[in-house]
């Protein structure tokens, strides 16, 4: 049964976190800051490998994607929290919060994808490096980022042509801070059980996957140096991993908390905390990571060639 022209035309009204009403302000200081942090981290990444001739390489050109990427994941979902923070109602459309969820995902998916081709460039570089510059050439690179986006944003249709197709309850209040698959679910009036499954399977596919493919990197690499005679190769060799592996682990530990679980009814308390963890504060840790952790980036950041 299809969404009637009455759903189209649907109000919902993202909750958020009703216990902390009175804080509004505060809390819309807080996120505006680190919104503008996440622009501005990412922005300096993606000027600094663009400034620096000697970060022209893979590994770089998909730390710069993953930077442009962010911004995105995060432009989706904060502006319209500020805007609900300081809006009692905190009212969106049908079709805006189905776009929502679309771009989130897309985004999302896109950004697992590009996570696993970058662990991929670090086997390569690592275990095989006669064989690097032939197997990570810049056209195959090319080809991996475009892979990564075409997956991101074809993987989360069938899950939206579902969701569009639910009958809706009168009751349109979402339990989350923004729109999202379970919260939408838990709206429907009718048996959401084949939804569930598809979310489920989609969800654990694209998680999963991705997950298992960077393990599997990680553990070709691990035996590679560990063999390593002397412990400055292997401290070299582990610090050009360090920050990915960072990266992927706050990425894959919350979303997995989030969607590979097979049954759900209204979301919980704890459940829009992580949302939140994923939503906003892993993407502000990203450019930190990078920063901090990657001494090309920290060279190019004080004009050291």
């Amino acid at each position: 049964m299809e969404a009637s022209n009455e759903t189209w035309e649907v109000e919902f009204f993202l909750v958020g976190f009703p216990d902390l009403k009175r804080f509004h302000l505060l809390l819309f200081s807080l996120l505006l800051f680190t919104y503008l942090l996440i622009l501005g981290g990412n922005a300096v990444i993606l000027m600094l490998i663009r400034a620096n001739p000697h970060l022209h390489v893979p590994m770089y050109y998909f730390v710069a994607i993953l930077s442009f990427l962010e911004v995105w994941y995060t432009t989706v979902t904060i502006p319209k929290m500020l805007a609900n923070l300081l809006d009692s109602r905190k009212p969106i459309s049908y079709r805006g919060c189905l776009l929502q969820v679309y771009f989130f995902h897309a985004l999302g998916i896109t950004e697992a994808c590009l996570l696993t081709a970058m662990a991929y460039d670090r086997y390569l570089a690592i275990c095989k490096p006669l064989h690097y510059p032939f197997a990570m050439t810049p056209k195959i690179c090319l080809w991996l980022v475009a892979g990564c986006w075409a997956c991101g944003f074809i993987w989360p249709v069938p899950e939206i042509i579902l969701l569009s197709t639910l009958p809706l309850c009168r009751v349109h209040r979402i339990e989350h801070p923004f729109c999202d698959f379970p919260s939408l679910l838990s709206l429907a009036c009718a048996d959401v059980s084949t939804s569930t499954t598809v979310d489920f399977a989609l969800h654990s596919f694209v998680i999963l996957g991705p997950a298992t493919l960077i393990l599997f990197s990680y553990m070709k690499i691990l035996s590679v140096v560990i063999k390593i005679q002397g412990s400055e190769g292997r401290r070299k060799a582990f610090s050009t991993c360090a920050s990915h592996l960072t990266v992927v682990l706050a990425f894959f530990s919350t979303t997995g908390f989030m969607y590979i679980r097979p049954a759900r009814s209204q979301p919980s308390y704890h459940d829009r905390v992580v949302a939140v963890v994923y939503a906003v504060l892993t993407p502000l840790f990203n450019p930190l990571i990078y920063s901090l952790r990657n001494k090309d980036i920290q060279k190019a950041l004080m004009g050291v060639k």
